[in-house]
């Protein structure tokens, strides 16, 4: 990761970072690259910003195509539901099929490699809320350098809220997991939670910096953070840390180019095989990412499929309520846990926390029925949230 970067870099890095078209990104990460040093304590940094550079001139040469051509954005799917969860998998693992399974989506299924060329999106139902599954193009090796569409594979997947990594048991599970996880391990994506956390949200911390832990400062102090985000002239945030934080751990989370991405895998097609298989793959995978053994074909195991997804992505639905109204909205705000009021008065309007004065809860986060509440409070799932303003 980045160590000592001179303050050029850093003023370049702002330009990135405040670059709003696709032209701007691209000028702006090349006058970053060029001034970045070479040395050892940059090379992650620098094959990041070099692939994220390749990416964005894809996507500019893919919308030339498309201007050419007069047809619409086909690669990159926006956002629907509570969630976008992207399937990965070697080719001809049962991706169409598992998406038409769980979605009804109107997906080809074909038994010739490479089917899909383009993703493909499906909405799957759980209790009041949606996902929304993207069936991505099949990875390949080498797809994080480049090979065929295999960077904007992994650009969905980084763009995702999660991932579903797709096993074909009957055709060597366990080289195709090596294969996903190695070419996501490139990317920078992670699947595994990492022991600590950094989320930095630029002009929420009123007026400064301000440091909130949820766990603790491994090699730095709260000061050491206050001054690194000044010297990258970032003088309004509010810094949230989870677990065990390094200082390099802060400078990764300003940069953002390692994501963490909530991930199950489903070991497909086991009407074909025996039990053992999923048993030798379930040892081989940390405990903490689900394995769920499963067929496209019979629908054995897809009915768990979306309460796991629930709770990995550790999201919580909140309802909000009218003051003077007794039933609460139909549809939840969508929400991570840890999420406070102050998230939820956000997540309505800006102007909900310009003006607040104080807040009802009803559910398993009140001490009592329509507690009221400041802005701090944590909520949990399925409670109801009046808020009251001035």
């Amino acid at each position: 990761m980045p160590a000592n970067l001179p303050p050029e870099a850093k003023e370049k890095w702002l330009k990135v970072m405040e670059a709003k078209t696709l032209e701007e990104k691209i000028k702006a990460l090349e006058e970053f690259i060029s001034a970045v040093p070479k040395h050892k304590g940059t090379e992650n940094l620098l094959y990041w910003a070099r692939r994220r550079l390749r990416e964005l001139r894809e996507e500019q040469e893919e919308r030339r195509r498309r201007r050419a051509s007069g047809r619409g954005p086909t690669f990159f799917i926006e956002k629907e539901g509570a969630a976008q969860i992207v399937l990965l998998g070697l080719t001809n693992v049962g991706k169409s099929l598992l998406l038409r399974r769980l979605t009804n989506a109107d997906v080809e299924v074909a038994d010739y490699p490479y089917t899909t060329r383009r993703p493909v999106p499906g909405m799957l139902q759980f209790e009041d809320i949606q996902f929304q599954l993207i069936e991505a193009p099949a990875l390949m090796p080498g797809a994080a350098d480049g090979v065929a569409w295999g960077t904007k594979v992994l650009g969905l997947a980084r763009n995702a809220d999660g991932i579903i990594i797709v096993l074909d048991a009957a055709n060597r599970p366990l080289h195709q997991l090596k294969i996903v996880l190695e070419e996501l391990r490139k990317a920078h994506i992670h699947v595994v939670k990492p022991r600590g956390r950094v989320v930095i949200e630029k002009g929420r911390g009123g007026s400064g910096i301000r440091v909130a832990l949820s766990g603790r400062l491994i090699d730095c102090t709260v000061n050491d953070i206050m001054n690194l985000l000044k010297s990258y002239r970032i003088y309004n945030a509010l810094v949230k840390v989870y677990g065990e934080v390094t200082i390099d751990d802060v400078e990764k989370a300003i940069f953002g180019n390692i994501a963490y991405k909530p991930t199950i895998i489903l070991v497909n097609k086991m009407d074909l095989v025996k039990r053992k298989i999923y048993e030798k793959i379930r040892k081989v995978v940390p405990k903490t990412i689900p394995v769920l053994p499963v067929s496209a074909k019979t629908g054995e195991g897809l009915y768990v499929v979306g309460k796991t997804l629930f709770d990995v992505l550790e999201i919580i639905r909140v309802y909000t309520k009218q003051p003077n109204h007794e039933k609460p909205s139909e549809h939840p705000l969508i929400l991570r846990k840890g999420a406070t009021v102050y998230d939820v008065a956000k997540a309505i309007h800006s102007s909900f926390v310009e003006n607040f004065k104080y807040a009802k809860i009803w559910g398993p986060s009140a001490k009592y029925p329509g507690e009221r509440v400041g802005l701090d409070h944590e909520v949990m799932d399925k409670d109801t949230v009046e808020i009251h303003v001035k």
